[in-house]
């Protein structure tokens, strides 16, 4: 396909996404930065004809020079948006980037707290500072999720707790021994909101609202800085502590996938991978043939 015809066509592909995608024109910024970054990298190339190979090379190009594989998967899929447009309006009869495959982002074991560390660190005085951060522990919740609790979401004779995780996604979770202590006697200090505005909020702020995600944040690095890095004081450090926790005493993969509230099992599996590199730590320390 001719390069030039191509780039030409550059306008008419933006007017179909507004037009018939209905495309902000935030977004409709975006795939055009996109795809003129693909034919500057042509033009700069000198190529004049544009096939899979030399879209493989431009994916390749970024690749090289340091672009993170999240970027350069997003513009391989503004380009077979664009391809996969242009064929619908009869510019094209087959799609270039189709075959191109995607880079694989690389996966991040998450951090995650000793238990002599997580037992320091749940040592508050604040009553409700501790049962927010017993209930993220024994719970493995999101920020997100902890702060949108209500009172009626608490069942602590069934040591219960309902959660409305994303996409609107209902679960039910076990609330343990400790945190259901907590989550008591913090209930026992706190002064029930009054007036219209009285919110259902299972945690409020001084002054009678819902806690925000941003408080729960610097509350949760307030109280783990004592134990953990600045890296580790954020409120998924515990979510992630309680996954690791669970699959080093033995849990089931797809336990752990419900109580995270995870579709895929595969975002599970990065736990496995943290929990066997410290098996392995472990036994190159302690076998006597190890070395």
């Amino acid at each position: 396909m001719d390069t030039a015809f191509l780039s030409d066509k550059i306008p008419v592909f933006l007017d179909y996404l507004r037009k018939e995608k209905n495309y902000s024109e935030h977004t409709v910024r975006a795939y055009k930065s996109d795809i003129e970054s693909f034919f500057e990298f042509l033009l700069d190339k000198e190529v004049s004809t544009v096939d899979s190979r030399v879209i493989s090379n431009f994916i390749a190009f970024l690749m090289k020079y340091g672009l993170d594989t999240t970027t350069v998967a997003r513009k391989l899929s503004s380009l077979k948006s664009y391809f996969k447009a242009l064929k619908k309006l009869g510019f094209v009869t087959d799609n270039p980037a189709e075959v191109v495959r995607t880079p694989k982002k690389k996966k991040h074991l998450p951090g995650f707290l000793t238990y002599e560390q997580i037992e320091d660190g749940l040592k508050i005085d604040d009553p409700r500072d501790h049962a927010m951060m017993e209930l993220l522990y024994s719970c493995g919740l999101r920020a997100s999720e902890l702060t949108g609790l209500n009172i009626d979401d608490i069942d602590l004779q069934k040591e219960e707790v309902r959660v409305m995780g994303k996409g609107g996604k209902e679960r039910i979770l076990p609330v343990g021994r400790k945190a259901r202590e907590a989550i008591i006697a913090y209930l026992r200090s706190r002064k029930p909101p009054r007036g219209k505005n009285a919110q259902p909020a299972l945690f409020l702020n001084y002054r009678g609202g819902r806690l925000s995600s941003r408080s729960l944040q610097r509350i949760v690095h307030k109280h783990l800085t004592k134990v953990a890095r600045a890296a580790g004081t954020n409120p998924h450090i515990l979510r992630h502590t309680f996954a690791t926790h669970l699959l080093e005493r033995g849990a089931d993969l797809r336990a752990v996938q419900e109580l995270l509230g995870h579709v895929s099992l595969s975002t599970v599996q990065i736990y496995t991978h943290l929990t066997t590199k410290r098996v392995k730590d472990i036994y190159s320390k302690s076998h006597p043939r190890a070395e």
